[in-house]
C-alpha cells in the first residue's frame, strides 16, 4: 500500500521527506545541533536553538573561525618536507623557479609552491649499442655502458623535458662520430681506451649546450666485433695479424740476441788486434833497445859476449826440447839425454825452467870436458 493511501496515516508508514519522528533525523536538524555545541563551547550558544530554527542553516562566526583555523594548521602542516643528504630539492612557485634547497628540513607553502627532490649523488648507467661506420669503410657492432650523475638539478629539471632520452640521443651521436673517424682494427683491438675517453670528452660537450645538468662520469666500451654475417672472415684477419704480431716479436727478440752478441764479439776482436800490436810493437822496441844495449857490451868484450849469446841460444833451443842428443867430437857414440826423465827423477827445489837450465849447463860443461880430453888424446899421439 503507497504511503500518501487513504487511510494510511496512522499505520507507522513512513514519509519519504521526514515527518515521520521514527525516522532518522534531518540533515538540518543534524548541523542545527553540531552548530549547537559549537556555539555553546565558544560562547554563541545564547538563542542558539531559536536562531538555527530561524536562520535555517546559517554558519556563526565562531564555528567559521574554528573551520577556518582547523584548515590553516591542516594546510601549514602539509607543507613541510624533508630532504636528504643525497638529495636536492627545487622549488617552483607558480610554475616559475625560486630556489633549490639541500638536506634537512623545508616548509614550503601548499598548493602555491611545487616541490621537486632528486638524488643527485646517484651514480646512474645507461647502455647503448648500434651498428657503426668506420674510417675504412668496415661495419663494426660497437656497446657501450654510460655512468653518469647530476650536477645542475635545476637543468636536469626544468631546461629539457626528458634527459635521459637527451643523453640516449647525444651518446650515439658522439660514438658514431668517434667510430667514424677511426679506422677497424683501433675499434676491434687496442683502440677502445682511447675511443672511451674521445666519446667521453665529445658526449660531456653535447650535453653540457643541452643543458641536461648531467656530469658523464665515465663511458666504457663494453664490445666492439664485427657483423656476424661476415664474423668468420674478420677471425681469419685477426689470427692472421696475431700470427703476424707474433712473428715481428720473435725476430725482434732475436735481432736483441744477435746484434749485441756480434757486436760484443767485434769490439773483442777490436781490441785483441789493438793489444797484439801494442804488443808487437813493445817487444820490437825492446829487442831493438836489447840490441843497442848488446852491441855496446860486444864492443867492449866480443869474446865473451858471444860466448854467452851462444849459450843463451843454446838454453832457449834446448828448453824447448825433452830429449837431446849429442855427437861427441873424435868418438863414435852419440850421447843421449833424456832431459824429461831427468826432470822427473831430479830432487831439486824450482821450477821446471830453472831445472832444465841447471841440467843444460851440467850438460854443456860436460861436452867440454869430453871435447878437451879428446884433443889432449890426439896431441899425444
Amino acid at each position: 500500500m503507497a504511503w500518501n493511501e487513504p487511510g494510511n496515516n496512522g499505520n507507522g508508514s513512513k514519509d519519504p521527506w521526514g515527518n515521520n519522528n521514527d525516522g532518522p533525523p534531518e540533515l538540518d536538524e543534524a548541523w542545527r545541533r553540531f552548530k549547537d555545541r559549537l556555539d555553546g563551547i565558544f560562547g554563541g550558544g545564547s538563542g542558539g536553538s531559536g536562531g538555527a530554527s530561524a536562520g535555517g542553516s546559517g554558519f556563526t562566526a565562531g564555528s567559521f573561525g574554528v573551520f577556518a583555523l582547523a584548515v590553516a594548521i591542516i594546510w601549514g602542516a602539509s607543507g613541510f618536507y624533508q630532504v636528504d643528504q643525497q638529495e636536492e630539492a627545487v622549488v617552483l612557485r607558480f610554475g616559475v623557479y625560486l630556489e633549490t634547497n639541500g638536506a634537512g628540513l623545508h616548509w614550503n607553502p601548499r598548493f602555491i609552491d611545487e616541490v621537486s627532490k632528486d638524488n643527485v649523488t646517484k651514480v646512474r648507467s645507461i647502455s647503448h649499442s648500434a651498428h657503426m661506420l668506420t674510417e675504412d669503410e668496415n661495419i663494426v657492432d660497437v656497446s657501450l655502458s654510460v655512468q653518469y650523475t647530476v650536477n645542475d638539478l635545476k637543468k636536469f629539471v626544468l631546461a629539457i623535458r626528458d634527459p635521459e632520452r637527451s643523453l640516449q640521443h647525444a651518446t650515439e651521436s658522439a660514438l658514431r662520430h668517434v667510430v667514424g673517424g677511426s679506422a677497424m682494427d683501433e675499434v676491434l683491438t687496442a683502440g677502445r681506451e682511447q675511443i672511451a675517453t674521445e666519446v667521453q670528452a665529445r658526449l660531456q660537450n653535447y650535453v653540457d649546450v643541452y643543458q641536461t645538468g648531467i656530469l658523464v662520469a665515465k663511458v666504457n666500451i663494453e664490445g666492439a666485433h664485427p657483423p656476424d654475417e661476415v664474423k668468420a672472415a674478420f677471425d681469419d684477419v685477426i689470427k692472421a695479424r696475431e700470427d703476424e704480431v707474433r712473428s715481428r716479436n720473435e725476430a725482434e727478440a732475436y735481432a736483441n740476441k744477435i746484434v749485441p752478441e756480434a757486436r760484443g764479439a767485434a769490439q773483442r776482436q777490436l781490441e785483441e788486434a789493438n793489444a797484439y800490436k801494442e804488443q808487437v810493437v813493445a817487444n820490437a822496441e825492446g829487442e831493438a833497445e836489447r840490441f843497442e844495449k848488446l852491441l855496446a857490451e860486444y864492443r867492449k868484450a866480443p869474446q865473451v859476449t858471444r860466448e854467452r849469446l851462444y849459450l843463451d841460444a843454446v838454453q832457449e833451443v834446448m828448453s824447448n826440447s825433452s830429449k837431446v842428443m849429442v855427437d861427441v867430437e873424435g868418438g863414435n857414440n852419440l850421447l843421449y839425454l833424456p832431459l824429461d826423465k831427468l826432470v822427473q827423477n831430479s830432487s831439486g827445489v824450482g821450477s821446471s825452467t830453472d831445472q832444465l837450465r841447471s841440467l843444460t849447463d851440467q850438460v854443456v860443461r860436460q861436452i867440454k870436458a869430453d871435447s878437451q880430453n879428446a884433443a889432449r888424446r890426439r896431441e899425444g899421439r
